[in-house]
Formats: C-alpha cells, sequence, structure tokens
C-alpha cells in the first residue's frame, strides 16, 4: 500500500519541481557542448550543473571545488559539488531523504513541497543512455525528478548533460514495478536525497566564489597526484592487458577522465571569475586546460597501448601532465593562500 499523501502546505503544483521545461525544448548550458574535451564528466556534476542552470542560478561559480581533486589510490577523486558550497552559493539545501515506502510516494510528497528528490537508479532503464548502458549493462547513476506522473507512468528527469522523458516499461524497471522484481523484504531502498529550493544568496557571487576557492586550496593535496598515478599505473598496465576490452572503459572513466574533466571545469572556472573581474589567473587557467587535454590524449594512448600490448614508457607519459598540475595549483595559491 503507497504511503497516503497530504495536501501540500505550501500550495505548489503537485507534480512538478521546475514549470515549463520540456526535453524538446531544454538547452543544455555551455558546459556540456560537445566541442569541449569533456563534453560529459560524471552524473552527479552534470545533473547538478543542468538542474543550476534550469533553476537561473550559473554553476560556472561553484567550481572551485576541483582544486582539491587527488588520487585515491585506484581512481581520482570521483568530483561532487560540495553540499555546503550549493547551500552558500544557490540557497538549495540538500538533505537524505529517509525512504520507507516507495520512491515513487516520497518523490511526489516531495515535490509537493516545491523539492526535488536525487534517486540512485539503474541506467539500465534510462532511454538516454541509449548505445551505453540501456538494455545493455546495469549500472548506477542518479537522475533528479522533475516531473513524475505515477498514472501515466511518466517522468521526466535530468541526468548528465541534459533533460529527459521516460515512460511505460522504462518508468516500471526504474521503480520496480509492474512486471519487474517485486521488492524482497530484505532488499535495501536506493539512495535517495531531496532538495529544498530557496533563494539565491543576495550576497555578491563572484565574493562567494572567491572565498570558496580559497577554502578548497587548503584542502588540496600536497603530493601532485598525477605523478602518485604515474607510480600506480605502471603496474596498473599489466592486469589491464588480461582484462575483457570493455574493462578498459571503467578504469579510464574513474582515472584519466576524472583528472581531464575536473580541471577542464576549474579552467572553466577561472574564466568565470576573470569575466567577473577577478585578475592573474591567465597561467592557472592554461595550465588546467593543459591537464585537460593531456589527460584525453593519454587516454587515446593507453587504449592503444593495451591494444598491441607494448606499454613501455607510459607512465612518463604523464610527466607534462604533472608538470601542468604543480603550475596550476602553485599560481592559485601563490594568489590566494
Amino acid at each position: 500500500m503507497a504511503l497516503p499523501r497530504q495536501k501540500s502546505p505550501l500550495g505548489l503544483n503537485n507534480d512538478i519541481v521546475i514549470p515549463g521545461l520540456s526535453p524538446a525544448g531544454f538547452r543544455a548550458h555551455a558546459l556540456h557542448d560537445p566541442a569541449r574535451d569533456w563534453p560529459e564528466t560524471n552524473c552527479y556534476v552534470d545533473l547538478w550543473i543542468e538542474v543550476l542552470h534550469a533553476l537561473g542560478r550559473e554553476p560556472l561559480a561553484g567550481l572551485g571545488f576541483t582544486v582539491a581533486q587527488d588520487f585515491e589510490g585506484d581512481h581520482f577523486t570521483f568530483f561532487k559539488f560540495p553540499l555546503e558550497d550549493i547551500a552558500s552559493l544557490y540557497g538549495c539545501e540538500v538533505q537524505e531523504l529517509a525512504i520507507y515506502d516507495s520512491v515513487e510516494s516520497h518523490a511526489l510528497e516531495q515535490i509537493a513541497r516545491g523539492r526535488m528528490a536525487l534517486v540512485e537508479v539503474d541506467a539500465f532503464y534510462l532511454p538516454d543512455t541509449r548505445g551505453v548502458s540501456y538494455s545493455l549493462e546495469h549500472s548506477k547513476t542518479t537522475i533528479a525528478i522533475n516531473r513524475l506522473d505515477p498514472a501515466a507512468r511518466r517522468l521526466d528527469y535530468f541526468h548528465n548533460a541534459a533533460f529527459f522523458s521516460l515512460d511505460g516499461e522504462d518508468f516500471d524497471g526504474v521503480f520496480q514495478r509492474g512486471g519487474h522484481p517485486s521488492r524482497r523484504p530484505d532488499s535495501l531502498f536506493p539512495y535517495v536525497e531531496f532538495v529544498k529550493i530557496g533563494d539565491a544568496p543576495q550576497t555578491p557571487l563572484r565574493e562567494m566564489a572567491v572565498d570558496l576557492l580559497r577554502k578548497n586550496l587548503a584542502r588540496a593535496p600536497t603530493d601532485n597526484p598525477v605523478r602518485v598515478f604515474a607510480q600506480r599505473i605502471g603496474d596498473d598496465i599489466h592486469w589491464l592487458i588480461q582484462r575483457d576490452p570493455s574493462f578498459f572503459h571503467k578504469y579510464a572513466f574513474n582515472t584519466l577522465r576524472q583528472l581531464g574533466a575536473n580541471f577542464e571545469l576549474l579552467a572553466s572556472h577561472l574564466d568565470w571569475l576573470s569575466s567577473q573581474g577577478e585578475d592573474g589567473l591567465s597561467e592557472a587557467r592554461d595550465t588546467a586546460r593543459a591537464i585537460s587535454s593531456g589527460a584525453k590524449t593519454m587516454q587515446f594512448q593507453l587504449a592503444r597501448a593495451i591494444n598491441r600490448k607494448r606499454t613501455d614508457g607510459l607512465p612518463a607519459m604523464l610527466d607534462g601532465i604533472a608538470a601542468a598540475w604543480d603550475q596550476t595549483l602553485g599560481a592559485l595559491r601563490a594568489r590566494y593562500v
């Protein structure tokens, strides 16, 4: 039996959070321009870029967290907007949503209160991942629900770099309804967050962004993470050659793609700060962009080397990227620390 819903005390639209959005008319933020090195970064950051964009709030202002990326031993930090940064810059408070009934019931309750639910789902049922995961591979990803109609089995949602709709069997798959396996008593509920969307703060955005950049620089790694990765990749290559070729894409996503995409976002953040009147950032911007393009080139070189089973010299190919990291962080620390 579904969780009983109360009429919203806020008197808001009962089935939609941001009105006026449609997949056909949606225009993604420039951070998702196909001409970029990394048009998509990771599901959580890409989702937030487009949610903020749809709310009329500038995601470029919040990307200072990228300076804190590290190499975590087997992957580069799966970077995300810190929730406290989202709250201070954009007036959006994120909390975990306690799920004890159907996800749809809880999401509808929050939508009626003007709040957006962020749900971990299986990309196997998301038609926007056609050719990657849709009907091919089960993988965890996060969507943000803007409109939900269980009776019509329809869902409008943010995912990756855009805004989409799904319905019918895909709706049933996302929420494990209909002919899909029913929830067992011992199964776990998915992880769900909800966003309380408030007014954007009145403090100038540039001033807040610079303060957050300083804060994030204080937690940036002191050891160059690219050099740490270069030491690790020499060992990784030996077992990568033995794995199924499809495994390379998972490895590359969590290493070189996260590194390159992170620093392309940092370069865009520094561009935005410069456009707002902040000076002295051109060196850090250019070297951050060099990390992005270098990681993209390295990904191609690694794929070719594994395919040919000729991997000599690969760690040394990271030397230029490591030098660019030193220059980027050095310039920013000299400016802000």
